[in-house]
């Protein structure tokens, strides 16, 4: 409906001037998109569909515009409201709306993390920024027509925060009022066009649902045969340290993440290892958002990676060729990973402010 295209233009009037600018606004425009939709994959389907075309017309390699965009689309998950956050909440019976607090300044640490090595790459491409002088006349413009995009994460988290309706209840708000404004308000949509982003959209699910499908069967699997439980019970006798619990733990998730589907390994494993962290002094809203975190960072590690299926077909690259540019993006997204599990303000400060 053009909301994703106008946060696009919107954040291009502040830095797309600058050098690697377009690179930075497709980080923000998925920073803000996750803010919308809760989704890494639809994130990627939205924002790429937009940048990638412009991006590339600007110079930049379409190896690294689709890594940029698989990489920025794992913020949809971490930027609150996020399907596994809730999915967290449901299995743990942890305060969702804490949760989305939480996710706040993590999901920025990540953002910030992608932004500088997006910076680095294109001062040494030599990949410009748009030729246009800062105006914050041009500023003002965008803004007018971003205001009913920017508008979205504000009604859905303050919904959410004020009460009128849940979470869940929150994706059917957001998807009547975007086509609201796609219809009547930005005019970019009409009936016809209602049916194709629906013909569209059952692609890009089906493609998704293939992934969970096996993912989800994986993951019965291993309840089965109890690989969780077994985990758990070595974890706990494996150390008295909650620096090393928490090292191995980054480790099993990111593994966990490489096979298995985010909402099947956060409703298999969240209940067992949760128990296990607070026995270590650890608040399972933290560990909640090192969870989802980690399991962010499987959206782009193959074989399973969601997103990078979902960028593939968006800028029709080859799988391998994809994953050749997507290693740099993982470890700046391991570097804020890092921080967001031993600095525990980053994850508890504006819970702890609210509460």
């Amino acid at each position: 409906g053009g909301l994703s295209k106008r946060l696009g233009n919107f954040f291009d009037s502040f830095v797309g001037h600058k050098t690697g600018g377009l690179a930075v606004v497709c980080v923000i425009t998925c920073m803000f998109f996750g803010a919308i939709s809760g989704s890494a994959p639809a994130t990627v389907a939205a924002v790429g569909g937009i940048m990638a075309p412009s991006m590339i017309e600007r110079g930049y390699s379409k190896g690294f515009t689709m890594a940029l965009i698989a990489a920025s689309g794992c913020l949809g998950t971490i930027i609150p409201p996020s399907i596994p956050m809730v999915m967290f909440g449901v299995a743990t019976d942890t305060s969702i709306a804490s949760l989305f607090m939480a996710g706040f300044l993590p999901g920025v640490t990540c953002g910030l993390a992608l932004i500088v090595l997006s910076v680095m790459a294109s001062k040494k491409n030599g990949w410009t920024g748009n030729g246009l002088k800062f105006s914050w006349g041009r500023v003002w413009r965008e803004f007018k027509e971003a205001i009913w995009a920017l508008l979205v994460p504000v009604i859905i988290l303050g919904g959410i925060y004020g009460g009128f309706f849940t979470p869940t209840e929150a994706a059917v708000v957001a998807v009547v009022y975007a086509l609201i404004v796609g219809l009547f308000i930005y005019k970019e949509l009409n009936l016809k066009g209602v049916y194709v982003k629906l013909f569209d959209s059952a692609k890009t699910t089906g493609t998704i649902l293939i992934i969970v499908a096996t993912g989800t069967v994986l993951g019965r699997v291993l309840t089965l045969e109890k690989i969780p439980t077994m985990v758990a019970t070595a974890l706990e006798s494996a150390t008295d340290s909650w620096v090393v619990l928490l090292l191995m733990i980054d480790l099993i998730l990111l593994v966990v993440g490489c096979l298995m589907e985010t909402t099947s390994a956060i409703l298999i494993i969240a209940p067992i290892l949760t128990p296990i962290v607070e026995a270590f002094g650890i608040n399972p809203i933290h560990f909640g958002i090192i969870m989802v975190v980690n399991l962010s960072v499987g959206f782009i590690t193959p074989p399973v990676g969601a997103n990078l299926f979902v960028a593939c077909g968006i800028g029709n690259l080859r799988f391998q060729d994809l994953v050749k540019n997507i290693w740099t993006f993982l470890i700046a997204l391991l570097v804020a990973l890092v921080a967001i599990t031993y600095i525990e303000p980053i994850a508890m400060l504006l819970p702890n402010l609210f509460s």
